[in-house]
């Protein structure tokens, strides 16, 4: 079966390539020239956001509401947000402990057609709008399905080494559930992914499937709209495993699916979602290798300062205690963490630059002071954090575009951490909601943002 499936998925890449055609000069999409993104003739830069939930938000099933997504819309472009960073759907099983919910693709090809005919309308209204999108397919993490959706789909399981420093092995007939099972566990256990033909070959099918999508809602193929600024691989990819054999199965995935993509629509630009070198196993060179590929149009990079413990021993979003007692790291560290930015920035854009490849900050966050989640609650440290990175994107030439992470606009909070039925913020479901998200509330962060999409974007 996996033979015939590998022959039917060559077959049909053989077909694509053989009829592909070339690439639009249509002044509505964004095109890539001399390291520099243009839409026409104009050179695009742009400030967007992280609006992972926005197919399922648009929808009129499960946690959908139409009125809150418009309303969203508008407050995003009153502050000059045109570029959301969207995910396109979650896979897997419903149920399972720190996912999203509800899933657009329950089993391989089977599709909640609500959340699709909802990706529908999003699109729809981002082109009335003249707004763009980066839409992602797969997850790297588990609170969308992802790597361990497909693992389970086609019956994996394994052994992996225990977090808890006795040395022995676990095993899982299902991917681990991290906030249950360890975060350890479920990286050994979705390194997997990259070394199994088939998992990628679902991946594969469900690229074809969304890519040559007909929009219910215009009447035209994703392939002609001009509210898609890129496709883009997976949501923060790895290999997880350090070895010569899953870097060279990651750099070949990376490679089967952005040149799938290009012979499904050549129209549109092409990246991978990457976190940049801390999603490359530390590996500058890695890096380098899956930004470099000939269908790959330009590179992302993620930057995370709470989370890689740039603000000291506050350094993981799942620690169990986060009380803050004396000063406060996250407005006491952030020049710190400004430093550190500038520094993995510049790494990445040296080996680009060199390369001619654009590059976009398309995830980057920072808590609000004190660990509090409350919209409107202090932004001091997050405020000077933004005001930094905006500067960076402003005055260096480095950053073609950034999306903060990200977007919570005027959800209602209901629990810190997401229950079923809550309103979705962008924090997923296993982090405290409202730690990285921007809310419509928060009045001070709203305004640095107005203030830099127009000397950004100008």
């Amino acid at each position: 079966m996996k033979k015939i499936l590998s022959l039917i998925c060559i077959g049909t890449v053989l077909l694509l390539a053989a009829c592909s055609s070339v690439k639009t000069d249509d002044p509505a999409f964004v095109t890539v020239k001399d390291g520099k993104f243009y839409i026409g003739d104009k050179e695009y830069r742009y400030v967007g956001t992280n609006f992972w939930y926005g197919a399922i938000l648009a929808s009129e099933g499960r946690g959908g509401n139409r009125e809150r997504l418009l309303q969203e819309l508008d407050d995003l472009q009153a502050i000059g947000i045109d570029n959301l960073r969207v995910l396109v759907g979650g896979d897997g099983r419903e149920g399972i402990p720190s996912h999203i919910a509800p899933k657009l693709q329950t089993e391989p090809g089977v599709y909640n057609d609500t959340i699709l005919q909802g990706l529908d309308y999003l699109m729809a209204e981002l082109e009335k709008r003249n707004m763009k999108a980066v839409l992602y397919f797969n997850n790297a993490w588990e609170w969308s399905g992802g790597y361990g959706a497909y693992l389970d789909w086609v019956g994996f399981s394994g052994d992996v080494m225990s977090s808890d420093g006795s040395g022995q092995m676990k095993h899982f007939d299902q991917t681990p559930v991290p906030t249950l099972d360890g975060w350890w566990e479920y990286m050994q256990y979705a390194g997997n992914f990259i070394l199994n033909d088939s998992a990628k070959a679902l991946a594969a099918q469900h690229v074809r499937n969304i890519v040559t999508r007909t929009n219910t809602v215009t009447g035209k193929p994703y392939t002609d709209s001009p509210a898609i600024m890129a496709w883009e691989i997976a949501n923060e990819p790895r290999c997880f495993v350090n070895d010569s054999l899953h870097r060279a199965k990651f750099v070949e995935w990376i490679d089967e699916q952005s040149t799938l993509i290009k012979q499904l629509d050549p129209h549109h630009l092409v990246t991978t979602g990457s976190e940049g070198k801390h999603g490359c196993e530390e590996s500058m060179e890695l890096f380098n290798a899956i930004h470099t590929l000939p269908n790959i149009d330009y590179a992302c990079i993620h930057i995370w300062p709470y989370n890689w413990g740039w603000l000291g021993q506050y350094n993981q979003n799942y620690d169990a205690d986060k009380t803050v007692e004396g000063d406060d790291p996250i407005v006491t560290k952030v020049d710190a963490a400004c430093d550190s930015t500038l520094a993995y920035i510049d790494e990445a854009y040296e080996l680009m630059h060199k390369a001619g490849r654009p590059m976009v900050l398309e995830e980057f966050g920072y808590p609000r002071d004190g660990f509090v989640f409350t919209p409107g609650s202090p932004t001091v440290g997050r405020d000077t954090y933004y005001k930094y990175v905006f500067s960076i994107i402003r005055d260096s030439g480095k950053i073609a575009g950034c999306n903060f992470w990200g977007w919570g606009g005027r959800a209602n909070v209901q629990h810190t951490i997401w229950q079923p039925y809550d309103d979705y913020v962008c924090d997923p479901a296993q982090e405290e909601q409202g730690l990285n998200s921007v809310f419509a509330a928060d009045g001070s962060t709203m305004e640095i943002i107005r203030e830099m999409t127009q000397q950004i974007t100008k």
